[in-house]
């Protein structure tokens, strides 16, 4: 296979939108977004909707905020992709996310919608740091999306991975 016709992977790492405080005597897990971070997600869904980055299968964290975006930004998507909430992605390490992303073996692009630092740290793992630092000098906003991909079979190898876009509000 020339290297033209290699297969690739996407990973596409979503930050939640901008989100409140929580409720007095509420939990952290409860928070929602702001009309600020709904406008965020829905500015961050919409270009990548218009850039043609859908996923075939999105995995998200449990928490509200993090479920209300992955709304906003299915709902730009006709024929929106599978979504799953789960909770092992609340205050998650790194290798959480990542063996989501790299156990789907049908697939070609898999969405994560999480929490920082854990988003930015799983960035860092795939591109190193100095890549990180030179593309995101100033660290993941709310509603970030970063567009990494690489050629298959080589998921797991940081120097197989590029950052083909990183998309803000």
């Amino acid at each position: 296979m020339s290297a033209s016709q290699q297969q690739t992977f996407r990973l596409y790492l979503l930050r939640h939108a901008q989100a409140g405080w929580a409720d007095p005597g509420g939990r952290d897990f409860d928070r929602r977004l702001t009309e600020a971070g709904q406008s965020e997600a829905a500015f961050v869904a919409s270009a990548a909707m218009n850039n043609g980055y859908r996923p075939d299968v999105v995995f998200s964290s449990a928490a509200i905020r993090c479920r209300e975006t992955t709304k906003i930004l299915l709902q730009a998507f006709e024929g929106a992709p599978a979504a799953f909430y789960l909770d092992d992605m609340y205050n998650a390490q790194p290798g959480t996310y990542l063996r989501h992303a790299f156990e789907q073996q049908d697939t070609s692009s898999v969405m994560l919608v999480g929490h920082n630092p854990t988003i930015e740290a799983v960035a860092e793992a795939l591109l190193g740091r100095d890549v990180m630092e030179a593309s995101i000098p100033h660290g993941f906003p709310t509603a970030g999306l970063a567009v990494l991909q690489c050629s298959l079979p080589t998921k797991s190898e940081v120097q197989a991975w590029r950052l083909i876009d990183f998309l803000t509000p």
